[in-house]
């Protein structure tokens, strides 16, 4: 990193000069542990001394319950929430009260990326459990965007990994190929993390996960049973272990991201 003297303003509204305000609030191996910008700016060469301008900008919101709302649709945009414990769907809603869910955030991960235009959310955050959030003015991350270019790329990367899954969603996959590539999806996310990630606790419904595959409830129900009857997976309740992770990943390999060629 540069020598360029970083300077913004913290959520409580003084300004923030180099590690000011770094021990505001927790332990910073904390932070960075939980923070959305970790990865990135980790394996970037940065630090935590040189990321004290992006510590300031956090806010640490209320612990919320589970079903409650972290933004509704339509309210003005004017932050990105980092989940720190806990689960959130976003959703939105038709005249007759369906539930479309649009996609689920787990520990590390963003919200409100799609409130940057029109300068709304677009959509309902609920909590699928007792849930905690770090919150990042947009404007003062978009000031420090424009100095630290590894978080303005990160920005980008995480826009465009949302439109990608969306895209890959609405194409023509099989019943198995979404459900497979949803159950591998999850345990990366959690191991990129260093969370258990072979077996956990699926903090959203069946009726959610159906909904967010674009399939029926019991279609969702029968796939899983067999996956289990072929020794994929042991599920029990909520709690799932994939005890196939090969056979998963091929048979979701349609939905999955493509890497760049070395």
């Amino acid at each position: 990193m540069d020598s360029t003297r970083i300077e913004t303003t913290c959520a409580e509204g003084q300004v923030c000069r180099e590690g000011a305000c770094h021990e505001a609030e927790g332990d910073a191996a904390s932070f960075c542990g939980s923070c959305a910008f970790s990865e990135a700016c980790l394996s970037s060469g940065y630090g935590k001394a040189d990321l004290a301008a992006l510590h300031c900008l956090v806010e640490h919101v209320h612990t919320h319950g589970a079903g409650e709302h972290v933004f509704r649709r339509g309210e003005t945009f004017r932050a990105l929430y980092a989940v720190r414990r806990g689960a959130v769907k976003t959703s939105l809603f038709s005249r007759d009260g369906r539930e479309q869910v649009l996609g689920f955030y787990l520990p590390g991960e963003i919200i409100g990326l799609n409130g940057i235009y029109p300068d709304c959310y677009p959509c309902d955050a609920l909590t699928l459990e007792k849930t905690e959030f770090c919150r990042f003015s947009f404007p003062a991350m978009s000031s420090l965007a424009s100095v630290l270019p590894v978080v303005q790329r990160h920005l980008f990367r995480l826009l465009s990994k949302e439109l990608g899954m969306a895209s890959l969603l609405a194409g023509e996959h099989t019943a198995d190929e979404r459900v497979a590539a949803f159950l591998v999806d999850l345990s990366e996310r959690y191991a990129r993390r260093g969370l258990p990630f072979q077996q956990f606790r699926l903090p959203m419904s069946r009726s959610d996960i159906a909904s967010y595959l674009r399939l029926a409830p019991e279609t969702v129900s029968r796939v899983l049973s067999r996956f289990r009857r072929q020794g994929w997976v042991a599920i029990e309740g909520r709690g799932v272990q994939l005890q196939r992770m090969d056979a998963l990943r091929e048979a979701g390999v349609a939905l999955r991201p493509m890497e760049a060629n070395a």
